[in-house]
């Protein structure tokens, strides 16, 4: 029983009580029933609402991933090799945290560690060729 049908059923029974209309309880009983009906229709509405955001956000979702096979192509179709894109790990000096880093982090020279806030700042020494 979904929440409108809940909410004739428990009119009924209040009907079927045959109560004195002008008793403060009937008034009670009621004004019960008028603030659950328009709570069921506020719900109503959110549900509607939320499916239409649903709605919208799949079809963003669609045209975005139609963007992103336009622009970057097919990923099997990749001329590139995952060897020379290079990860870092960096354990952070203040809380220990492990943080994975890429290359062009590296270069940039610092990251804020995503834990603690600490400014970590990378320095990087190339090798010199013995010829």
């Amino acid at each position: 029983m979904d929440t409108m049908e809940s909410l004739g059923y428990l009119k009924g029974l209040i009907d079927g009580l045959d109560l004195d209309e002008d008793k403060k309880e009937t008034k009670v009983f009621k004004a019960i029933i008028e603030v659950l009906e328009n709570m069921n229709d506020d719900l109503d509405d959110v549900y509607e609402e939320l499916e239409y955001q649903t709605d919208t956000i799949e079809a963003i979702d669609e045209d975005l991933a139609e963007l992103e096979e336009d622009y970057y192509g097919d990923d099997d179709d990749e001329d590139w090799d995952d060897d020379e894109y290079e990860e870092f790990e960096i354990e952070c000096p203040n809380c220990g945290e492990i943080i994975t880093v890429d290359e062009d982090t590296v270069l940039e020279g610092g990251i804020e560690c995503p834990n603690c806030g600490e400014n970590l700042e990378f320095e990087i020494e190339y090798e010199e060729d013995d010829e």
